[in-house]
Order: C-alpha cells, then structure tokens, then sequence
C-alpha cells in the first residue's frame, strides 16, 4: 500500500471490492458486481483462506445464476476468483489491494441473490489425493514440486538449503499432510502469495511491527481471548529420524522463552512434558534439532496467549503480519495475526493476534 492510502485506512474511508473470474488462461469475467462478502483467514486451518461473496442474481444485463452452465463465471468447476480491495483516494482515484486467488467451491442461488464461497489455492492439493502410493525421490526441493505442481507453482526462499530424500519412503493418500511433512523435517514454512505461488521460507516469528493498535483509540477494541487449557500443552519437543544405516536419531528443544507461560522450569511443570514427532526425512542429529524448533514454534501459534481486536478494516494487514498492541493490560506488545475477518461492505474487521 502506498503512504497516502495507509494514511487512509487508519480513520473512516471509502472502500470498493471487485473481483476478476479466471478458467484456465482465460478471463471470464473483468468484474464481479459484488453487493456483500467477506474474507476469512485462520493459520490453525489446513486451507487458511475463505472467502463469501454475495451478488445481484442480475446486473448489467448479465444473468449470474451459475446452474445451467459448467463454464459459467460463477460456477465451481475450476473456475477462480482474484479479489481486491479498493481504498478511495478522494476524486475519481483508487488504490488496489490485492487479497489474492481463490478457487471457487460452491455457489447457489435464493431469490435474487447468488451466494458463492471460495477457499484458498491449497484446496487444490488437499483434495488431489494420491490414486497410488507416492515414494519420493531426488531432494526436498523437487519432492515438493512433485506434490504440488502444476496445480500451484513453487518459489523456495534462497535460505534454505535443500538436501537429498532418503530412499524407501513412502505416502500412501493424503497429500498435503505429505507436504507438511516435508516442510517439518526441512524445516520450513510455506504459503500462499497474493500472486497465487506457494512460498516455502524459513519459519520466522520475528520482526518488526506493521501498526501499531491502541485500546480506544479509532474505536480499536483489545480483549483477551477468553480461554485457558492445559490439555495437549507441552514445554519439550522431540524430533525422531533415521540416519543412512536405519538407526533412530533425536533432537531434543525446550520451551525458554521468558514470556512462555509453558516454559521449562516455569509454573506450569518444572519437569518436561514433551510432545514428539517422527520423519524419515530427518537423518542426522542437527536435523531432528531444527525440525524440533520449527515444530515448537508451529504449535505455539495455537498455544500461546491471544487477543482479540476489532478496529477500523486495514487491507493491507495479512496473516503472519506483526502489530504492536496497547491495551488489555499490554503497552506496545508485539503480537503476530493468527486470524482475521476483513468484510468486504462498510463494517467493524477483527483480528486474532498472538502475544510473541
């Protein structure tokens, strides 16, 4: 976003939101009259992004009831959104955010309204079950093209550093948790870009804040989540592999993080309480390590202390984005979005952020 429109977007505004439909290489349609909708976004989720749209059964002559045609713009047969959303500059001016591809899943109509909901680009890996079991080979690098591409393409961060598979694995069905076991041994973190590539980088919950939000202030509402559990808590992981001759290998990582209410040694339970995972991918003992501390980091993402906020809607802010908080008893605490509503009509976003 540019200045002028993060200028905007801190008080009441203007907004638009418009939506192109895409099938294959073709562009069915330049613009969606969108009368109603939201955007969903949650980490925990397998497939973190949704998105509901409500339009006008008919408008500017167009009949988008999608039932009686395979090929019609609505319809859910391979057929994607690309969503953006628009902040008024003043005059005949707007600036464009994109909010990234969305493959539609369903749509029906009632009355003069065609509901249409839509998933992120993942779904497409989720859904392609393997028909055979799947024994990968080569490296990390081209075992995640194998069980990605072509349905997303794949951009790897030059930091990591690819290595050979070992021979003799095998999946037998799921593919995506495929993927995310690949991503856990690596260790790795992927997601999807608003330009519609999966990005596989280093898992990182560190930087700087991207706004900061006040309790009170610009009608910002800071609450804490309202829960506390200690089932499936833990403040050790272990990391199992096999090295080239079959023997089991382990990497052990404790929770020390001061502000870590689970820490080792802390309130919770002076003694470990680990939590494990396995992978074949993993041969040596500074693998099992990296992969322990990924690990640790993935789950604290649910774990962790949370907050709740509603403000003025922000569409620039994504999920992984980091914001310094003031309220609930905080003063400028840096936490990281976990979860976010954005509407797509004048209404209040909410945001789920984690306390880092």
């Amino acid at each position: 976003m540019s200045d002028e429109a993060l200028a905007i977007v801190q008080r009441s505004f203007t907004m638009s939101v418009r939506a192109e439909v895409w099938l294959e290489d073709e562009l069915l349609v330049a613009e969606v009259p969108i009368a109603d909708g939201s955007e969903e976004l949650d980490r925990s989720l397998s497939v973190p992004e949704r998105v509901s749209l409500s339009v006008p059964r008919r408008d500017r002559g167009m009949d988008w009831d999608p039932s009686h045609d395979p090929e019609h713009p609505l319809a859910a047969y391979g057929q994607r959104l690309r969503v953006d959303y628009g902040v008024h500059l003043g005059g005949d001016s707007w600036e464009w955010i994109n909010r990234g591809w969305y493959v539609i899943t369903d749509s029906s109509v009632s009355g003069d309204t065609v509901s249409v909901n839509a998933a992120g680009l993942l779904t497409l890996v989720d859904e392609a079950k393997f028909v055979a079991p799947f024994q990968p080979s080569g490296t990390l690098v081209s075992t995640v093209r194998s069980l990605v591409e072509p349905a997303l393409t794949v951009s790897f961060d030059g930091l990591l550093a690819d290595r050979s598979v070992p021979l003799g694995m095998q999946w037998d069905s799921d593919r995506l948790a495929a993927l995310n076991e690949v991503l856990d041994a690596w260790p790795a973190d992927g997601r999807v870009t608003e330009d519609g590539f999966l990005l596989i980088e280093p898992l990182d919950d560190t930087g700087e804040a991207v706004l900061a939000l006040t309790d009170g202030v610009g009608g910002t509402v800071v609450r804490w989540q309202g829960s506390t559990s200690r089932e499936g808590a833990f403040n050790a992981v272990v990391a199992q592999g096999e090295d080239s001759e079959g023997n089991q290998v382990q990497g052990v990582v404790y929770d020390t993080l001061g502000s870590s209410p689970f820490r080792l040694g802390g309130p919770f339970n002076e003694l470990s309480v680990p939590t494990s995972f396995y992978s074949p991918l993993m041969t040596t003992v500074a693998q099992c390590r990296k992969g322990a501390a990924t690990y640790m980091a993935r789950l604290r993402r649910t774990a962790s202390r949370r907050l709740e906020v509603t403000m003025v809607p922000h569409p620039g802010l994504v999920l992984g984005d980091i914001v310094a908080v003031t309220g609930a008893g905080l003063t400028g605490a840096l936490c990281m979005i976990e979860a976010m509503s954005l509407p797509y009509s004048p209404a209040e976003q909410s945001l789920t952020v984690r306390v880092l």
